[in-house]
């Protein structure tokens, strides 16, 4: 910052605001620390630099006049005509095309089936659920009868 050029005393040396962004360690975002008070940029980068650096809490000051700031807010810029809801991430929302397309054959949703089906998402047998619960009460039971003090230990019924 020492290759910019001093400026001159604002009128009558007025205080003016400068806005302060601060980077808080290599390679993070710029962010907006606060602002302060200085009637010309030299005295400006000076505050920024004792209140925003002093402990050390900053790698990079940027000192901007408020007064420069330009700001946007035309809401035809701001809102394109187009369309573009596809580049959000909540652009593609299934649930409703899915609705449409029931409607549009005369179909009803689908019951929820949470009974049979794993963590996966796929359908299992009776067979994989009656050896699930079969391995489970083996291993209660080798645990229970040996006396293990990690294991949980199940009151019979």
């Amino acid at each position: 910052m020492t290759d910019m050029d001093p400026q001159p005393m604002g009128r009558s040396g007025a205080l003016e605001p400068w806005e302060v962004f601060q980077q808080q360690k290599e390679g993070d975002p710029m962010r907006h620390g606060g602002n302060v008070m200085a009637p010309d940029r030299e005295l400006a980068l000076h505050y920024a630099r004792e209140m925003f650096s002093r402990r050390n809490e900053s790698t990079r000051l940027w000192v901007v006049r408020r007064a420069d700031i330009a700001v946007l807010e035309d809401p035809d810029l701001l809102n394109p005509p187009l369309d573009r809801s596809f580049k959000k991430p909540g652009g593609y929302v299934m649930r409703d095309k899915l609705a449409a397309a029931r409607a549009r054959a005369g179909t009803q949703k689908p019951a929820a089936r949470a009974e049979g089906h794993d963590r996966t998402g796929g359908r299992r047998t009776a067979a994989a659920t009656a050896a699930t619960t079969t391995a489970t009460t083996t291993a209660t039971t080798t645990a229970t009868t040996r006396g293990s003090q990690d294991a949980p230990v199940k009151e019979p019924a």
